[in-house]
This record gives C-alpha cells, structure tokens and sequence, in this order.
C-alpha cells in the first residue's frame, strides 16, 4: 500500500514537473514575446494610420487596438500555448475577446489609482498595471487555450 502511494506520489510530481518546469518557462518567455509583438504592432499601426494617413488618432487607435489583438490571439494560440486546432477557436476567440475587453477596465481602474490616489507618474502606472494584468493574463490564457 505504501509503495503504492509513492509510486502515485512520484507520478503526480512527474506531471507537475512537466507542466511548471523547463516547458513553461519557454512558453514564458513566448508569452512575452508575443505581448510585446502585439504592442509594437498596435503602436505601428497607430502611428502609419495617423502620422502617414491622416487618420484621427481615436480612429487609428481602434483600427490599430484590432489588428493588435488579432495578432495577440493568433501568437498566444498557435505559438505561445501551441494550440493548432482550429475546433474551439470560436469560443476562444470570444473568451480571448471578453478577457481583452476585461483586462482594459482593470488597467484603466489600476492606473487611475496608481495616478490619482498614489501620485505615481503615470508610464510607471501603466507599467505596473501592465505587469499586474500580463501575470493574470498568463494563467487565464492557459485555460482558454490549454483546457
């Protein structure tokens, strides 16, 4: 009965070791990787669409948000968390969207509070929100594309 335990025990740390160990820290650094192309994609598109099209700059920033988070969902999905099927890419998409939209509303409270309430500057605000909600963002989108 013991070793019968140990050997479950030992199997149960293989699984966790597999799942938190060398894997995930290059997904990690994927996960970032990919954030960081879709915020460069978003402020590019932001700049050609107002700078060199004339665009106002709200409407340039909805068109460049968009394409930003297209790019976003497409690397997490297929590159970050390897996820090929194409099965449950609807409601992915929707939940990837929800949590989007979700993720604006904490960043927008968080720096306004940071701003306001702290008298933190505002790009560091931005920055720890951005950290804040990249760590909560991490773990939601396993669930959204490993489960």
């Amino acid at each position: 009965m013991e070793n019968k335990k140990r050997l479950e025990w030992s199997i149960d740390m293989d699984i966790l070791r597999k799942h938190l160990g060398i894997y995930t820290n290059f997904r990690l650094i994927r996960f970032a990787i990919s954030g960081g192309v879709s915020a460069l994609t978003n402020l590019s598109f932001l700049f050609m669409f107002t700078h060199i099209f004339h665009v106002w700059y709200l409407i340039s920033s909805v068109i460049a948000f968009l394409i930003g988070f297209i790019v976003s969902f497409a690397m997490q999905k297929y590159w970050t968390f390897q996820n090929q099927s194409d099965k449950k890419i609807h409601s992915q998409i929707t939940l990837y969207l929800a949590l989007t939209i979700l993720n604006l509303i904490i960043n927008t409270f968080l720096v306004f509070i940071f701003v306001d309430h702290y008298g933190v500057n505002y790009l560091a605000a931005q920055i720890i929100a951005g950290l804040l909600i990249a760590s909560e963002s991490y773990f939601l989108y396993r669930y959204i594309f490993i489960v």
